[in-house]
């Protein structure tokens, strides 16, 4: 590791080791990133159910935003370590501030499109124009996009340190920014008339004192957006002036973040598969939720509600399963860029196999446990709802063996994206879920009658088979063609 900074040497020497130290951070800012997520909804809840109803509607739209922005800022891991690796340390500092450039205006375009279609596109989703929540819906999510580039900006800062190899900069900045969340939330959003936080603290009386003195009731779930994006611009701003004063490695001159034809091009060419394949899995969970519907509708004895709430209780268990997967994909990502920026392809092959290793050795415990311990599993999320618990039992009993599947199918897929080869990692995405998911499901619930267990079954089948089909293509090895132009390698000070 670096004197100066955190950046781990991941072209020389132990492979193993060093994977890990660069993926646990990423693990524990994915945790953060829930706990963002749900200090958010327990505040909101203070509220009342509009404004969790609201939260709801405006999600499916940011989440959208963010995934296709999103795409973008694994181009700039990817051609940050490539340089890396080879040893073109200039050509860091100029793709980092070309990625940084690119997305902050990209962010911007988003921003103006947002703000003016969010009132058209809300009711699509299903709010209905004129009623509370749809007013607090569109309140929420056009405070989101005005402050877009402050989130999107974080996110790259992310990306870039993550390919340079230093993860622990960005999970420090985090945890500094869900802090300012966690601080915000009760505040901006109760206001100071009986927040409950002031009863917590036994400061009752100086809340009483700070209404008389304000009258300050809060922003309610525009209060969400207010501290959310207020917390991200701290750590987008923090992250900026680390870039731009050189202290974690990449150091940015103003004239980097100039868009320059070639670079632009490059960072488009990566960029926009992953963009794509992360907006349609935003889509694909819809559509599977819609399936779910229609499967209980068309089942005898089940009831709709209760097949999509255990659905939901589902991903959002697969979703926590996925945490450790994201982060080892992720580092995977880092340490096959930079081995094959450094003409290194058969450690950079090395590295996805142990990574594969690792994660199936991690998920093979958590895959028995789903199976044998499901009821309990499934009634921490929702204790009493005798009939939820049954359906989501089926779902965890089917899918959770497959748990393993899915993690070595995600590590595999970050090795793709490493080396550039985002065109690959999306067309296995998209087969996954629109060849191998949702068709089967369909055929399982529609001629076969199986009710949301067909989905469950097509769901456990898309795991396994496409698993299999990446891992098979990746031993063809065509992937190990480098994405930048490598010169001779400049030994590493690590």
């Amino acid at each position: 590791m670096s004197a100066k900074t955190r950046d781990v040497n991941l072209v020389d020497g132990d492979l193993v080791k060093p994977m890990l130290v660069l993926s646990l951070p990423i693990v524990f800012s994915q945790i953060m990133q829930v706990a963002y997520n749900l200090a958010d909804t327990f505040w909101v809840g203070r509220v009342g159910s509009e404004a969790v109803s609201a939260l709801s509607f405006s999600w499916p739209l940011v989440f959208l935003m963010i995934s296709f922005g999103g795409g973008f800022t694994i181009a700039g891991t990817v051609l940050v370590a490539q340089n890396k690796g080879a040893g073109n340390h200039d050509q860091v500092d100029h793709v980092a501030g070309q990625t940084l450039g690119f997305v902050i205006l990209l962010s911007a375009v988003f921003a103006a499109i947002g703000y003016l279609v969010t009132p058209i596109l809300l009711p699509l989703i299903g709010t209905t124009p004129g009623t509370e929540v749809h007013r607090l819906s569109v309140e929420y999510t056009r405070t989101i996009f005005l402050g877009v580039s402050f989130m999107f900006g974080f996110f790259i800062f992310q990306a870039l340190l993550r390919g340079w190899g230093d993860t622990k900069t960005p999970m420090y900045l985090m945890a500094f920014g869900v802090i300012i969340n966690v601080v915000l939330d009760p505040f901006l959003i109760l206001g100071f008339n009986a927040n409950p936080i002031f009863g917590v603290l036994g400061l009752g009386a100086l809340g009483d004192s700070l209404f008389a003195a304000t009258g300050f009731t809060g922003f309610g779930v525009q209060g969400a957006a207010i501290a959310t994006v207020f917390s991200r611009g701290v750590g987008a701003l923090v992250g900026f002036w680390l870039l731009l004063s050189g202290r974690v490695g990449i150091d940015l001159s103003p004239r980097d973040l100039l868009p320059e034809r070639e670079t632009v091009k490059k960072i488009i060419e990566i960029g926009a598969p992953s963009s794509i394949e992360q907006s349609t899995r935003a889509l694909g969970v819809t559509a599977l939720t819609a399936l779910v519907a229609y499967a209980a509708v068309n089942a005898v004895g089940v009831d709709t509600e209760i097949a999509v709430a255990a659905f939901g209780i589902g991903n959002r268990l697969t979703s926590l399963v996925f945490l450790p997967a994201i982060g080892l994909a992720q580092g995977t990502s880092t340490v096959v860029g930079q081995n094959l920026g450094a003409e290194r392809p058969d450690r950079a092959e090395r590295a996805v196999f142990w990574a594969v290793g690792l994660i199936t050795s991690v998920l093979v415990f958590v895959s028995a446990a789903a199976y044998f311990f499901a009821g309990p599993i499934v009634a921490v999320f929702i204790p009493g709802e005798q009939a939820v618990i049954s359906v989501g039992i089926d779902y965890l009993t089917i899918i959770g063996p497959t748990f393993v599947f899915l993690g070595a199918f995600n590590v595999v897929n970050g090795g793709f994206r490493g080396s550039g080869s985002t065109r690959t990692a999306m067309a296995f995405s998209l087969i996954s879920l629109w060849v191998l998911r949702i068709p089967v499901a369909f055929v399982l619930v529609q001629f076969f009658g199986m009710g949301p267990t067909g989905v469950w079954y097509g769901i456990a089948f898309s795991n396994v088979a496409a698993a299999l089909l990446a891992l098979a293509w990746f031993t063809r090895g065509t992937w190990k063609e480098s994405v930048v132009d490598t010169g001779p390698r400049v030994p590493s000070d690590d």
